[in-house]
């Protein structure tokens, strides 16, 4: 072995033994053993644990190899770059195992990806590096000059901290006349020596002899110690104290509290007087640390416990005792005391913890190692027996893999978002009596994957925007969260790609990609734009990122931004609506119909018609919501024969917003040239029945008619193309005068005019059968038309009914007299 200092020294032992080898949990478990002398230098070669182990010196690092020891110092430690065991620090085996002849470093290798434990011994061989040591320099012993030869009497030992080999050995004692040196054995092998009397003494001739005591060990380089014995010859005392029993014996449990008294000494002496009067105390073999834990009481010979009695340290403890009396010339006799020590269970285990990881993700499989755990128990027998558990609510398992060995394992996936850490409390409880435990709390804490989507706080989101808004503005937020932690749980938000009415649907909102504010990037125009969808995503920042979308649907609300626009009567040369009206006429004569629409919706498209101006204001009067302007009394010769009519159209907004037009009515004796060549078409005189069948037939054409145009109509909803409607009245001087309504679509300039209603306030007896047979054929067409057109082909009454709306109307209308006469009917459109 080569030590820093450059020197060889050889190595005493290198044994690797394969004990155990267990796979349990990925771990392979051996055994190899080392053996160095003590008090080697540090960096001093011990072995190349990595190649006697079979492990790659390149993945030391990386498999984060490292040695675990029991003892307070870190005696050893391997370099990670190639492989060796060196020493780290000055052992002492003195220290460290004190007298054992057994000294071993317990280590333990731990290697992770995967984790490996190796158990290590080094066993510490004691070097001669301590001489024989007395505990006197001098010793003084008082021999009576009648002590026979063969009298023993026993000498301070010598201690020497070695063992072994390099133990006491011997005494040799310096040359003299009357005394040799008997040496003895003890049970632990320890030797010590007792001076005979070898020829009788002789006060008279010489009271004081000196000799030297030398001890050796028997180390290499021998060393040895000495002290110095005086004797002194003392006058006769022919009677010494003799003890019941040569060997004494007790029991003793540890820790018994000092003063307990461990038993009682009996020596007598047939002496009278001092001569007889006993003492007792420790003999000079008793060891300075028996002398530290038990005392005998000079005059009672009792024997009582001084320190703490520790079964761990020592089983049995061997008391060298003496008892003389107090004549002159008193002789010592001596005694052996045996105690055995009862262990009781005063050790409560340890728990060590030699490789913990965590964190650990929350995906890691069962059975993945979280620690590995050691547990000793100074205590012996059931004592010593240790049981580890731990709590049966966590989702971990302990392994035990070997003696006082455990793995602690998951036993099932971890969820971070249920539980992010976990205090495990480990209880190792030994099997004594009473048993006696100790708890120790491990803390795992669980690291977070991306394993959650982001979740938005509603399934989808309704906005409502009023028309008009200003771009730019806020029209609403969308919030999500996500449960994970850190990086995981930071999201960002983003519309996803679409289009709205042709155009990406970037040109319409923007999204703030931290919080979720949408807003808007153009004013919304309800007239052209009334709903629209956007998909939203919220991605966290994971990886791989996770996203959830969500639908917002976007409602613009009405505002009232759009005048009411007079569709009829149209006014000529731009500027005045004119109109023709009998001087015949009676009260409630329908002079003409005002139609106006308004582009928007509800309140705000709600059309009120009143006359704003007229020339004669008792004549004529508009219908509050029909627009349907009428006589108000029967034409006189005195009225004028034009008069200027002003009506105001007003929606229902706020604030209410208005048109006006200008209608010029014309008072006729006449019907004008236009309508007398429908006059001349005098139908020849038809009896009755006959005027019922030509009846019958043209409603019959008419009906098929108006179921044409049921059907064209119906498809025409269903593909969902707005229709355009309006209502055209036509009045003339003829004996009736119908309204009829003119329904356009914007793929098509034909006009389809359905009947609907006489419109005369008066009728002659010869057309009253006609007009029973019309205006009941009319009310159950209109039942069946208005059931299946959309509501924007309604008459006005009808659309008031359903609280719908007329909007767009588009294209041009030309309005043609039309009228029946004689049961015939004509009719011309452009």
């Amino acid at each position: 072995m080569r030590l820093s200092r450059g020197s060889w020294v050889p190595v005493t032992g290198l044994v690797i033994c394969l004990l155990l080898c267990a796979c349990v949990v990925d771990l392979v478990l051996a055994q190899i053993r080392y053996s160095i002398p003590e008090e080697l230098e540090h960096g001093a070669f011990v072995g190349n644990i990595a190649e006697d182990l079979g492990l790659d010196v390149a993945k030391l690092s990386a498999r984060r190899f490292r040695i675990v020891s029991g003892a307070k110092k870190q005696y050893l430690e391997v370099n990670l770059e190639n492989g060796i065991l060196f020493v780290n620090e000055k052992i002492d085996r003195e220290e460290l195992c004190e007298r054992s002849p057994n000294c071993f470093l317990h280590l333990q290798v731990v290697i992770e990806n995967p984790l490996e434990l190796y158990r290590v011994e080094v066993e510490i061989l004691d070097v001669n590096d301590n001489s024989p040591s007395f505990p006197w320099s001098e010793f003084n012993l008082d021999i009576t000059e009648s002590a026979a030869p063969g009298s023993r009497f026993p000498l301070e030992s010598a201690q020497d901290q070695d063992v072994g080999t390099n133990s006491l050995r011997s005494y040799q004692l310096s040359a003299n006349q009357h005394f040799i040196l008997n040496i003895q054995t003890r049970n632990d092998g320890s030797k010590f020596a007792e001076l005979v009397l070898d020829t009788p003494l002789d006060r008279e001739q010489q009271k004081k002899h000196e000799m030297v005591l030398t001890a050796f060990d028997g180390g290499s380089p021998e060393r040895s110690g000495t002290a110095l014995i005086t004797i002194t010859v003392l006058d006769a005392n022919d009677n010494v104290p003799v003890f019941d029993r040569s060997v004494y014996r007790a029991s003793l449990v540890e820790n018994a509290p000092r003063g307990t008294l461990v038993l009682k000494l009996n020596a007598t002496d047939l002496d009278e007087g001092s001569n007889g009067e006993v003492t007792y105390a420790f003999s000079g073999h008793a060891p300075l640390k028996v002398r530290e834990l038990f005392t005998v009481d000079p005059y009672m010979g009792e024997i009582r416990v001084k320190g703490v009695v520790d079964y761990e340290k020592a089983s049995v403890y061997e008391l060298y005792v003496q008892a003389k009396d107090r004549g002159p010339s008193a002789v010592a006799v001596h005694s052996k005391v045996l105690v055995d020590i009862l262990d009781v269970n005063d050790n409560a285990p340890e728990v060590i913890l030699t490789s913990v990881s965590t964190p650990v993700q929350e995906d890691a499989p069962p059975g993945t190692v979280i620690a590995v755990i050691s547990v000793m128990d100074r205590d012996s027998g059931e004592n010593g027996n240790v049981d580890c558990q731990i709590p049966n609510n966590v989702p971990f398992q302990l392994h035990s893999s070997f003696k006082n060995y455990y793995t602690l394992v998951t036993s099932e996936f971890l969820d971070r978002e249920s539980v992010s850490e976990y205090n495990i409390t480990l209880t190792a409880r030994d099997l004594g009596s009473p048993s006696l435990s100790t708890r120790k709390t491990i803390l795992v804490q669980v690291s977070d994957i991306n394993d959650n989507p982001p979740r938005f706080s509603q399934p989808s989101y309704t906005v409502y925007v009023t028309e008009n808004n200003a771009p730019g503005a806020s029209i609403c937020s969308v919030t999500a969260f996500d449960p994970d932690s850190n990086q995981n749980a930071y999201l960002s938000y983003s519309i996803l790609e679409g289009q709205i009415q042709g155009m990406p649907v970037s040109t319409y909102v923007s999204i703030n990609s931290d919080n979720g504010n949408i807003y808007a990037l153009r004013s919304f125009d309800y007239e052209q734009l009334r709903n629209f969808q956007i998909l939203v995503q919220a991605q966290d920042a994971g990886f791989p990122p996770l996203a959830s979308n969500v639908t917002v649907n976007v409602f613009v609300l009405d505002q009232n931004d759009n005048a009411p626009v007079i569709v009829s009567p149209l006014p000529k040369n731009g500027t005045v609506a004119t109109e023709v009206v009998p001087r015949s006429v009676d009260a409630g004569y329908l002079v003409t119909k005002i139609t106006a629409l308004d582009a928007d919706a509800g309140q705000n498209s709600r059309l009120s018609y009143q006359v704003l101006q007229a020339t004669d204001p008792g004549l004529f009067s508009v219908a509050l919501y029909t627009g349907e302007i009428r006589t108000i009394r029967r034409l006189m010769e005195r009225d004028a024969t034009r008069h200027r009519l002003v009506i105001l159209v007003k929606d229902n907004g706020q604030p209410p917003l208005s048109a006006t037009v200008s209608i010029v009515l014309t008072v006729v004796d006449s019907v004008p040239e236009s309508l007398s060549d429908f006059g001349d078409l005098t139908l020849s005189p038809q009896p009755p029945s006959n005027l019922a069948l030509y009846l019958i037939v043209s409603l019959s054409t008419i009906s098929l008619i108006f179921l044409v145009a049921i059907i064209v109509l119906a498809i025409s909803s269903a593909a969902k193309v707005p229709t355009n409607c309006m209502e055209v009245n036509g009045n003339s001087s003829l004996s009736q005068s119908y309204c009829y309504k003119v329904c356009l679509t914007p793929e098509s300039a034909k006009s389809d005019f359905m009947f609907l209603k006489p419109c005369s306030p008066s009728s002659t007896p010869r057309n009253n059968e006609a007009k029973s047979a019309e205006n009941s054929w009319n009310a159950q067409s209109r039942m069946r038309l208005f059931a299946h057109l959309p509501t924007a082909h309604l008459p006005e009454s009808e659309q008031r009914k359903k609280k719908v709306k007329v909007k767009n109307v588009t294209g041009k209308v030309n309005r043609r007299s039309l009228s029946f006469s004689q049961g015939q009917t004509i009719v011309r459109s452009a």
